[in-house]
């Protein structure tokens, strides 16, 4: 691709085209905004494991046509994730369809057995969670919640909005 010797080929490859690759993947997240690899929804994570994979493509690639279609593929992911989320914030049935809906896993200091069975959430994974939050007393927690992006919020203290329940699934 860049000379005849094949040592020093793959070490101008290696570095070369990782470093195009790196600056294309700046050039499009710099375009795409600050939300490009935040872990908002689960689409977000899957956007950028393949971004990863498209990068890691494009660093191994043995030709330009290649390494041309990798990075094509990686400016296709980046205005598919904008344009799926301009469609999440204008329509809320397209939200509803694209999100998981957050599930409520414990309520003022009792566990929600059912929630965690249909989580497939262990109960020592919860109160691993409960101890990274500092939670003391169970009975200081107002709520945790399994959020749409695999993470667990720890909702503790004298009491809690019900607004920060909004959209969370109860299944007591």
């Amino acid at each position: 691709m860049f000379t005849d010797n094949s040592v020093l080929d793959m070490l101008l490859k290696g570095l070369l085209l990782t470093s195009l690759a790196m600056c294309w993947v700046v050039v499009l997240v710099r375009i795409n905004g600050l939300r490009s690899f935040s872990k908002m929804t689960n689409f977000d994570f899957v956007m950028t494991v393949a971004v990863g994979s498209l990068l890691a493509g494009a660093s191994q690639s043995q030709s330009w046509l290649s390494f041309g279609q990798s990075a094509v593929a990686m400016m296709t992911l980046f205005v598919v994730q904008y344009s799926t989320a301009r469609a999440r914030k204008a329509s809320d049935t397209f939200e509803s369809v694209m999100q998981n809906q957050p599930v409520l896993l414990m309520r003022d200091g009792e566990i929600i057995e059912q929630a965690l069975r249909q989580t497939r959430v262990a109960k020592s994974d919860l109160m691993a969670k409960l101890r990274e939050a500092n939670v003391l007393e169970m009975s200081e927690v107002r709520a945790v919640v399994l959020e749409t992006t695999g993470d667990i919020s720890v909702l503790h203290g004298a009491s809690c909005s019900q607004k920060l329940l909004q959209g969370v699934s109860h299944r007591e």
